[in-house]
């Protein structure tokens, strides 16, 4: 049996050591990203988020890492737990701290353990242990992919307690194999199709350019005039963004060969921006914003120049964020993602075992009634939805 220990920064972790154990190129799962976040004290100690890693060692050599955090709310991790805190109160009992693997600010699916896979049993009966004897609430595992999901569905710990699984429902474009943008909405109605190309011309007719930068071509003026953008669009809901300048200015320098921007300009002047990062499969829609209101502009800058990118680089999958259920009628499908949870109190375990499968009816109803609403033409097969 692995012993893992937890780690109190990433920066505490062989660079080295930590990527040679990744087996794709998730970005959120990239040392870079997530030391940017403690480097920038975008997360820390007065974020809320403390870091608390499990790593687990052979020869003093890194051969599984879990990214981890101790939380003292639950923002910016789109998982919705509020409720369960407001009951644990309620009953004179303490829901925070708690236990949370996951990427901070980061809705997107991916893997939450690297290296040895086989460690799996051994990494979840530490993050218990670590519970148990730290006093936290329980553990939480949010976004996990589907070997994640597998390992976390076989956990039970001595007393026979065993990880519960939440659904949720996100919004995500699957290419196949397009040419090109037109032969992607020949797959819609007539009139779907019609209402996108619509959409589309409104950008050219208020004189819109759009543009698309990677790699060396985004600038630090780039990133400034981005951040702006970024910030606008919290401002209007009377709040600040999680992440500062200093947090993106450091990707640039560290991770720019898997960053995408979308710059939108007007009279040559830039007026929007959205950033996205990407793999070999996927593109990942993260953050968006704009100087002022435009017609159309959020789903073309968002969306479709996602989708035209994906087409030109053969990249699979589009994750355009959370939420949002505009996204259907242009042809984002709706998707399960899913979250694992362990909670040390068996008696507020089983109450929330039971209103997840309660939840779970409802999901799956309300991702059946999202089918319907689908553009496509009769005869379209639609990606397999779990």
């Amino acid at each position: 049996m692995a012993s893992f220990e937890q780690v109190g920064s990433i920066t505490q972790l062989s660079r080295p050591q930590w990527q040679a154990l990744r087996d794709t190129r998730y970005p959120f799962l990239d040392y870079d990203f997530l030391a940017a976040l403690e480097n920038t004290e975008c997360i820390g100690d007065d974020s809320g988020w403390i870091p608390a890693y499990f790593a687990a060692f052979e020869n003093q050599q890194l051969i599984a890492a879990m990214p981890a955090f101790i939380k003292e709310h639950s923002y910016g991790e789109y998982v919705f737990d509020w409720s369960w805190a407001d009951a644990y109160q309620r009953n004179g009992l303490a829901y925070y701290p708690k236990l949370l693997a996951a990427i901070p600010f980061t809705p997107a699916t991916g893997p939450r353990l690297i290296g040895d896979q086989s460690l799996w049993p051994d990494a979840l009966a530490a993050i218990s242990e670590y519970c148990l004897t730290k006093r936290l609430s329980g553990w939480h595992i949010n976004f996990p992919e589907t070997n994640t999901l597998a390992q976390v569905k076989k956990f039970k710990t001595d007393n026979n307690q065993a990880s519960l699984i939440r659904n949720a429902c996100q919004f995500h474009w699957y290419n196949r194999a397009y040419q090109d943008f037109d032969q992607y909405l020949n797959q819609f109605t007539s009139r779907k199709r019609k209402a996108v190309r619509k959409e589309r011309e409104k950008i050219a007719a208020q004189g819109i350019r759009m543009t698309r930068l990677t790699h060396e071509q985004i600038t630090p003026e780039h990133v400034a005039f981005f951040y702006q953008c970024y910030q606008i669009t919290y401002l209007r809901r009377r709040s600040q963004g999680y992440l500062n300048q200093a947090f993106f200015q450091q990707l640039r320098s560290t991770m720019n060969s898997q960053m995408m921007m979308v710059l939108a300009h007007k009279d040559e002047q830039p007026i929007a921006a959205a950033l996205c990062f990407y793999d070999d499969d996927n593109l990942y829609g993260r953050y968006w914003g704009a100087i002022d209101d435009f017609d159309s502009l959020h789903f073309e800058a968002c969306y479709y120049q996602g989708i035209e990118f994906c087409i030109e680089q053969g990249i699979g999958h589009f994750d355009p964020g959370t939420q949002g259920e505009h996204k259907i009628s242009r042809g984002f499908e709706p998707m399960l993602t899913h979250s694992a949870h362990w909670l040390v109190h068996s008696q507020f375990h089983d109450a929330v075992d039971n209103f997840l499968a309660e939840e779970r009816q409802h999901i799956l109803a309300y991702q059946r009634d999202a089918k319907t609403l689908l553009p496509f033409r009769d005869g379209f097969t639609l990606h397999d939805s779990e």
